[in-house]
């Protein structure tokens, strides 16, 4: 969705958080890096051009959103390298490759990789626009799920060890009085515990802590920008 101020003027894509998103255009012919830039900007969305994948690596930080628009043949590092060197690295911004006729096979091959998109030359402008809007939706959806799934962290934190144990065996399914016998505690003393769990953790019901718990298991911090 193209946001637009006061006068009409389309502004920059924010995602919900407030975090600016990118288009990276990276392609080796100056033409079509302007061309592409041209086509971006005047939709309001921001592009940021780079001759090559190495002037891109150079820029790189794990903290930056949008995407990438990606000549899928460039000479030195190709858009695959980059592929290959970004996933090393952790990066999940998409990445959209631009290919022609003779590429298919490694487009293909790069979506098997996670790419998420990639277009055939000629294309038409519409279309381009279309897969970028869905790659920013992308990286902003995965943007709010990992701080999500930080937040729960961070209430996991807050937990003792021992409301931590209590907590895992509460969402194995185990009742009070098993968790007592197990942890060698009165039974009171598990209710406690149990009653700190769901308040630090905010979950008004058993289905609802389960669900955290779950969530947590899939928690990367190494994914957070």
């Amino acid at each position: 969705m193209i946001c637009r101020d006061a006068l009409g003027v389309p502004a920059i894509r924010q995602t919900t958080v407030g975090i600016r998103q990118t288009i990276f255009v990276i392609d080796d012919d100056e033409a079509v890096r302007d061309a592409l830039g041209m086509l971006i900007r005047s939709v309001g969305l921001e592009a940021a051009p780079f001759a090559s994948a190495l002037d891109f690596l150079v820029r790189y930080t794990p903290d930056l959103r949008g995407c990438l628009l990606v000549d899928i043949r460039m000479p030195g590092m190709s858009g695959m390298d980059l592929q290959e060197e970004l996933l090393d690295r952790g990066s999940s911004l998409p990445i959209i490759f631009i290919t022609g006729h003779g590429d298919v096979q490694m487009a293909v091959k790069a979506m098997r990789r996670g790419a998420f998109d990639f277009l055939m030359k000629p294309f038409h402008d519409q279309e381009l626009l279309d897969r970028v809007h869905h790659a920013l939706k992308l990286d902003s959806d995965r943007h709010d799920e990992l701080a999500a799934l930080q937040h729960i962290q961070e209430k996991l934190d807050t937990l003792t060890p021992r409301e931590s144990q209590v907590m895992n065996l509460v969402v194995e399914g185990l009742a009070n009085k098993v968790i007592a016998s197990k942890l060698d505690l009165s039974q009171r003393t598990v209710e406690l515990h149990r009653a700190n769990v769901m308040d630090k953790m905010q979950a008004s019901s058993l289905a609802q802590l389960v669900r955290i718990a779950m969530r947590a298991e899939t928690f990367d911090p190494n994914l957070m920008g």
